[in-house]
């Protein structure tokens, strides 16, 4: 019998979610892709985040900040000496390891391990046609520092005043020593972050508040309640005054999927040391000046997507939410042989897809067909069959409940857009995206 995780890696590479990177050359480690299914999962969880932070009523605006900037960037952030692991290595079959992930001995020989050493796992690049100190760049550790340094030209040219936050996606890059568990931790990751900009006094409320608007963010993608948990960290980072995670309950125990951190004034006073820029605030109201704190929300976009299909496997099936499915519907014309029952499939299909993500499927028989449509978790699937000729209907079927209905072609659309479980969703989607 495999184990959950090995359903899951299976199901994700047979169906278009994810799989190994360059796997045609025999695969790149640490690395992956994302297929049509995994793509369209993973942009409607970016999609939904987005407008849950710049449709609330904490007055958020979006930025697309560049993945390489200014390597006085990174030495302002301390990434350059600070930004490290320690890394052993087994004198016997040579393995490198984290540290932190071993105890005496090499854990896949028993081996003993060398002194640690400490490793930078930022990633280095270089700009230009020498690779030399002078044109060494490097790719961002991660996306905040962006927000950072183009604090004080958004408050500026969107007039803003505190509080208000930045939010952005994209993709980030560390040297990982031990990256591992499919997707979690990966050399190359994208990152939801946003940070707001708040009042030193007004700190701790903005931290309970962020705290709990991010953990109702997940119960209402969908979440079982029971997989995840809130977790205050034991050692504060050393820009940090207070932290806290949430977690998500995966087979290889609880683990990180979003962090919720008061960094105090320490990322904008450090820039504004190293640029010789002016970062503080001027509140009109008091006529004083200062430096923000920071409260930031940070996580991990493909460490989120894998929770959600871990949380989504129903034996050897997905059962997404139908806010994420990534199609909500399937159009099966009965037969593949028959030109007119082929013509009106293809009607639907086009009838539908305005309003709806679909998937078009003729191959293979009709049983088989639902079979795939419930391992990637379609909730809805119509058959175009021998009577839809004769009076324009087609039978739906429940993905979930199995159940067959019959309808007519022309209330297709309104059945799908409100039926009790189309309405939900929708209100769900509002309020994730505050409308």
């Amino acid at each position: 019998m495999e184990n959950k995780t090995e359903i899951l890696i299976n199901l994700a590479k047979k169906r278009g979610f994810i799989n190994q990177s360059s796997e045609i050359y025999g695969g790149f480690s640490s690395s992956y892709d994302y297929g049509p299914l995994g793509s369209l999962l993973k942009n409607k969880l970016k999609e939904l985040w987005l407008n849950n932070m710049i449709k609330s009523d904490l007055d958020i605006v979006p930025i697309d900040s560049a993945i390489i900037m200014s390597p006085k960037v990174w030495e302002a952030s301390g990434h350059v000496s600070n930004f490290v692991d320690s890394l052993v290595e087994c004198k016997e079959c040579h393995k490198r390891f984290k540290q932190d992930d071993v105890k005496d001995s090499c854990p896949v020989c028993d081996g003993e391990l060398s002194a640690p050493k400490k490793f930078n796992i930022l990633m280095k690049t270089y700009i230009g046609p020498v690779e030399d100190s002078a044109s060494l760049a490097y790719l961002r550790g991660e996306t905040c520092q962006g927000i950072f340094t183009n604090f004080k030209w958004i408050k500026s040219s969107m007039r803003k005043k505190i509080p208000f936050g930045i939010a952005q996606i994209g993709k980030a890059f560390r040297n990982e020593i031990t990256p591992g568990n499919f997707t979690f931790r990966t050399r190359e990751f994208e990152q939801m972050e946003m940070q707001y900009f708040v009042n030193p006094d007004k700190a701790d409320i903005y931290f309970d508040l962020l705290k709990q608007k991010r953990m109702q963010f997940y119960i209402d993608l969908g979440f079982k309640k029971e997989n995840l948990r809130f977790k205050d960290h034991d050692h504060l980072a050393h820009y940090c005054k207070r932290g806290c995670d949430i977690e998500y309950n995966f087979p290889f125990g609880w683990q990180e999927i979003e962090g919720i951190h008061n960094r105090t004034d320490f990322d904008l006073t450090q820039h504004s040391l190293y640029s010789k820029k002016d970062l503080q605030y001027f509140d009109e109201d008091s006529k004083e000046s200062y430096t923000p704190y920071v409260i930031e929300t940070s996580c991990g976009c493909d460490r989120v997507l894998l929770a959600i299909l871990y949380d989504a496997l129903d034996g050897e099936n997905f059962s997404f939410p139908y806010i994420l499915a990534p199609y909500k519907v399937a159009v099966l014309p009965l037969v593949k042989n028959k030109e007119k029952i082929v013509k009106k499939a293809k009607q639907v299909y086009t009838q539908l897809k305005d309003n709806f993500m679909v998937d078009y499927d003729q191959t293979g028989s009709i049983g088989k067909r639902y079979a795939r449509q419930d391992e990637i978790g379609t909730p809805y699937a119509i058959t175009i069959d021998f009577m839809s000729l004769k009076n324009n209907t087609v039978t739906i079927r429940d993905r979930k409940t199995k159940k067959q209905s019959r309808i007519k072609i022309n209330q297709l659309n309104d059945y799908l857009l409100n039926n009790k479980k189309s309405s939900f969703i929708q209100k769900i989607y509002n309020l994730l995206c505050k409308k």
